[in-house]
Parts: structure tokens; sequence; C-alpha cells
């Protein structure tokens, strides 16, 4: 199938042979006619197979010129980053169509938000809480929505969303189309479906939670984050294979130390993002990782959705996520487009049950390789690794030395079983060893 046998207009059609695209992917071929039907639905495929685009050709190919004020499609997403990038999306299907559109998110000045709101839009692409702020202020009419798209519903979710989301629904008309987009359908959305959705139509490329194919995917025990600094440099070092790479870390303090050690060890290389950045710094960031400005980019999981990067060869998990799901997200910035790309994970021995849980929910077995004879095992620990004092108990309890009244007996049976752990967890133990212990103290 072509995109021509999708019988879009000659403008579309025109716009995606400028861009080089000629072929549907498998998740814009299956949610076209469903779309174009009317009827609400979800579509469950991996990052990287054209859910953007599966949801905006036949939206586009819907709308009619008009001249009312207020959007009559709206499109809901979890980032800023996300926002632009859908408007960039848009932007290059549409400039041969006549069609009013826009983005507004948080951080940015509202009144200007407010003007191009007044000025008139078809689409509106926002973020849950800057929608939210305009509704209520009633400078936005959500009454006239006919089209409403939910992308990265999950990750809304685990961003704090839920309560905004809700109450926008709410707020929507109940005569309108409703169309979600995921890589994963956790028990959350399934509510959420269940709630506000007209018996959807679920399209399902691949089973949720399944990796790529096209990406190899490797995993080394190593004990500690300067450590996984040591290991991080030698491959960085080898421009030719790691020529564009995204590495994720567990938090901002630690995505800070990590790009303070590389500007050091290998500087002018790499740069850092995350949700204490300001907006246009992460814009930039964005663009000038994409332009090939440099080659590296430390993040934390605000970027590891719909965000899509061309030609990243490599993702490295500098932790792992306790969410199995974020994994999923993480490792579909590469691999994408049919292209090849290989994942590298770092664990410690308290992260390698969540590489279990991970293997788990992919079905999918992850191939762990020793740590490198070459290198060094730091004992400098950040302040996360530090062994955690209790503080002294003050207080003495009384203690009872003789039994004291009918309350007192002994342990039922049940109550006095050792939990041993089971068979999984050893299995675990037995696959994600401790990682060894040798070299000398990082210097």
């Amino acid at each position: 199938m072509t995109f021509s046998d999708l019988n879009l207009n000659r403008f579309l059609l025109d716009a995606l042979n400028e861009m080089g695209f000629t072929t549907p992917t498998p998740i814009q071929e299956k949610a076209f006619p469903e779309i174009m039907s009317g009827n609400d639905m979800v579509g469950i495929a991996q990052t990287g197979t054209g859910k953007t685009f599966a949801y905006l050709l036949p939206i586009l190919k819907q709308l009619t010129f008009s001249t009312q004020k207020y959007p009559r499609v709206l499109i809901i997403v979890p980032t800023r980053e996300l926002v632009v990038q859908v408007i960039g999306e848009i932007e290059s299907l549409t400039p041969y169509v006549n069609v009013r559109f826009a983005g507004v998110y948080g951080g940015t000045n509202l009144n200007k938000q407010k003007q191009l709101i007044y000025e008139g839009q078809d689409i509106l692409v926002a973020t849950p809480g800057r929608l939210l702020d305009l509704a209520l202020d009633g400078i936005l009419k959500l009454k006239h929505i006919q089209k409403l798209v939910i992308d990265e519903v999950d990750e809304m979710m685990n961003l704090g969303f839920r309560p905004q989301l809700i109450t926008l629904l709410d707020l929507l008309p109940k005569k309108r189309q409703s169309i979600l987009f995921s890589a994963t359908l956790t028990k959350e959305v399934a509510g959420l479906l269940d709630q506000f959705f007209k018996s959807p139509v679920k399209i399902e490329i691949a089973t949720s939670g399944s990796p790529l194919d096209t990406i190899e995917q490797l995993a080394y025990p190593v004990p500690n984050f300067y450590t996984k600094v040591n290991f991080l440099v030698q491959l960085l070092k080898d421009k030719e294979t790691f020529k564009k790479v995204l590495i994720f870390v567990k938090n901002k303090k630690q995505a800070n130390i990590l790009f303070e050690e590389l500007e050091v060890l290998i500087p002018g290389n790499t740069n850092v993002i995350h949700s204490n950045k300001t907006q246009n710094y992460r814009l930039r960031s964005v663009k000038n990782f994409e332009k090939g400005f440099f080659n590296v980019l430390i993040a934390t999981d605000i970027i590891a959705r719909g965000l899509d990067f061309t030609d990243v060869s490599h993702v490295i998990n500098f932790n792992i996520p306790e969410e199995p799901e974020n994994y999923i997200h993480r490792i579909g910035r590469t691999g994408r487009a049919e292209q090849k790309g290989t994942t590298i994970a770092f664990f410690t021995e308290e992260e390698a049950d969540y590489l279990g849980e991970i293997e788990l929910l992919m079905n999918t077995e992850i191939n762990v390789l020793d740590l490198p004879e070459n290198i060094i095992i730091s004992k400098q620990k950040i302040d996360e690794e530090m062994p955690k004092v209790e503080p002294e108990k003050t207080s003495q309890k009384k203690t009872l030395t003789e039994p004291s009244g009918a309350a007192f007996h002994e342990k039922k049976e049940k109550n006095t079983r050792v939990n041993l752990g089971g068979s999984y967890r050893r299995e675990i133990a037995k696959k994600y060893k401790k990682p060894k212990t040798r070299g000398q103290k990082r210097k």
C-alpha cells in the first residue's frame, strides 16, 4: 500500500512526497480508516512507528475550511517538547493547505498564548496544565471540539496530570471523536477509556511492552556511579561507533553530576536536559542534538516519550528505571524507522530486580555481559549511594517479662513462616550477579 491508496488529497500527497514518504507504516495504514469512520479509537504501537502521522493525516484530510474562532481539533501531549514536535509535523504536512494551528504549554507568557487563541485556530496542540488554565480563564471555548487526540497518555499519568486530564474530559462536548495513542496500555489508562470513550476500536501493532526487533539490547553489571562514568567514557571515546548517543539517568541531580564529569573528561561533546532547565534551553538542546552540534545528550525521562530523533546510534541507560514501561520508551529513541540501534544498560546490585521486571514485561531476555577487565572500579560514591544512618532511639520500650492476661498468646503457625524469596528472585539473583569489585580507587 502507498499513501495514494489512502485517497489523500493532492496537497497532502505533495507534502509527503517532498518529505520522501511514499508508504504508510502499519499503524498509519490501520488507524486511517478507523479515524475516518468517526469511531473512538485506541492505537497501541511502539515508539518510532509513526503514530503522529497516523492521527494527523486523517484529521487533516477531513478538516474543511472554516472561519470559526475556536478550535475544532484538540491534541493533548505531556510535555512542551512534544507540543513543539507535533506543531512541526503539522507544518511539514500543510504547506499547501489553508489550516490554522497553534501550540500552547507552560513556562511561557500566558497573555501571548491567549492572543493566539483569540486570533482563531483550527487545531490546538497543548499540554494539560496550560490547556486547563486557558479553558478556566474563559479565553478558550472547548464546546466546539469535534476531535480529541490524547498522545502518550500513560506518561501524563506518570507526570501527575491525571486530575487535569479528568477535568478537561469533563469540560469537552460529549459528542466528539476521541483518539488515544500510546506505546503501552496500563490499568490506569484502561480505566480512562472505560469512563470517557465510546466503545473504542483497539488497534495494536505489537504487544504492549514488546521491544522493537531492530534494537540490540545489552546490559553490564557495574557497582556504582563513578565506575559507570569510567565505563561510559571508554565507550564514548569510540566516536566511529557511538555516533549519536542518548544517555538516560535517574534524576536531575545525577544528570548534572554526569554532565560535569563528561565535560572534564571529554569536553565540548555533551549537553544535558531536564525539567529544571529553562524552556528555551531545553528546546535549543533538542534542536542542536538533532542537528549534530554535539553527539551526546544526557536526559531524564522527560524526553523518553514521543520525541523523534533521527539516527540515534545508541541509547545508554545509566540507571535502570523502576517502572519497566519507562525502559521501553527510553530504548525506543533508537532503532526508529526500521534502522538498527543498540541499547546498553548499566545496573548495580540494587537495580538487578528492575532489569528482571523489564524482561518479564518484554518477554525478551537482555544479553548480560561482564564488565571489561580494563575498567577501573571506583570506591568513590555519590550521596545517594552512601549508607543511610538510622537516628539513635532515645526512648526505651517497656519489656514484657511474663505473660500478662488472656491477650498474650503464641504466634499462629501461618505467621511464623520465613520468606525465602521465591524461585523467581533466586533466578534473577543468579543471572544479575553482584558486580565484581576490583582495581583501585578512581583518581
